[in-house]
């Protein structure tokens, strides 16, 4: 074999050989690309820290990932894979840090080599702030009312106090913590709820369940109705009398359950009794309150009537 005439011929118009080569190379590549599928999906972010300092502001809780890999290699890739995380370990002092976002392969992730993986956002800023917890007490938030005529007279919080942590300048502006709303809706007695605490911050982490048992203590609501020129009745007068009242109403104040007190008419409810009178003339009498049970009278005014017992004219209707 004549290599030098072999030299000569391969050497021959070389540059277009050497682009056909490239050409070939390329378009290789391109159908390779072409062959190339894409999955996206997010993923939660973790934060490694130290114990003592928090995140201070909102950021980032999810990344998104990007698969990039032939069909048999990006759907076999389970979401739980792939984890998400910032190193704050080294951060000792509150303040603004751009930390970048570190990926770990586990399963199928980390046993397929020719997976590209690629996650937006690669960095984060992130304000720390000293860790810090307190108590805070916690109150019922309500909602709607009760049943016209009964009042709450009482309830209990259990717990009515619960820990917070979180960052020290965000714990400092929550005072108390209160429910979830307790709707009294037109209720008529005694009730027990189960009540989420409500959480002003998702940077605020409330130890325990995030529950409280919440339990009201309902009754009919006391009143107290006035009543003015109430007529005064007579009682107990003999057939031969007659009497005279100065003056003929009185005033009285009486308390009781507000539905009945809605109920209650006032013409007969004050009296005076003259049962014990037997002749002519001008007595003081008390008056006499008949409200019926459930009812007390707290004052009439006047308190007695001046009352003139005069005979009957013959001829008078009885």
């Amino acid at each position: 074999m004549d290599y030098k005439k072999l030299l000569t011929r391969i050497a021959e118009k070389w540059p277009a050989k050497v682009l056909s080569v490239a050409v070939a190379i390329l378009l290789f590549a391109f159908h390779r690309m072409g062959d190339l599928q894409e999955r996206f999906f997010s993923v939660p972010l973790q934060l490694d820290m130290n114990g003592t300092l928090v995140p201070a502001a909102s950021y980032p809780r999810n990344i998104r990932i990007t698969l990039r890999g032939d069909a048999n290699s990006i759907y076999h890739v389970a979401e739980e894979d792939i984890e998400a995380h910032l190193d704050l370990t080294g951060y000792g002092e509150p303040g603004l840090y751009k930390v970048p976002v570190q990926l770990n392969r586990k399963g199928t992730a980390a046993e397929t080599e020719t997976l590209e993986i690629s996650l937006e956002p690669m960095e984060i800023s992130l304000e720390l702030d000293t860790k810090m917890s307190k108590y805070v007490p916690l109150s019922p938030d309500f909602q709607g009312f009760l049943e016209t005529g009964y009042e709450m007279v009482s309830y209990t919080l259990e717990p009515n106090q619960v820990v917070i942590d979180g960052p020290m300048k965000l714990l400092a502006g929550i005072p108390e913590l209160s429910t979830e709303s307790i709707d009294q809706g037109n209720r008529s007695g005694d009730f027990t709820l189960r009540v989420r605490i409500m959480n002003p911050n998702p940077l605020v982490i409330i130890r325990g369940d995030g529950t409280a048992e919440f339990s009201a203590f309902v009754r009919e609501l006391i009143m107290i109705k006035n009543f003015e020129d109430l007529p005064v009745g007579v009682t107990g007068l003999r057939e031969d009398l007659e009497a005279l009242l100065d003056p003929p109403t009185a005033a009285l104040r009486i308390r009781g359950l507000q539905n009945d007190l809605e109920l209650l008419t006032g013409e007969t409810l004050l009296t005076v009794d003259c049962s014990a009178l037997a002749e002519p003339g001008f007595y003081e009498l008390p008056l006499t309150v008949s409200p019926g049970p459930g009812f007390e009278a707290e004052r009439t005014d006047p308190e007695t009537i001046r009352v003139e017992l005069v005979r009957k004219e013959e001829g008078d209707p009885e």
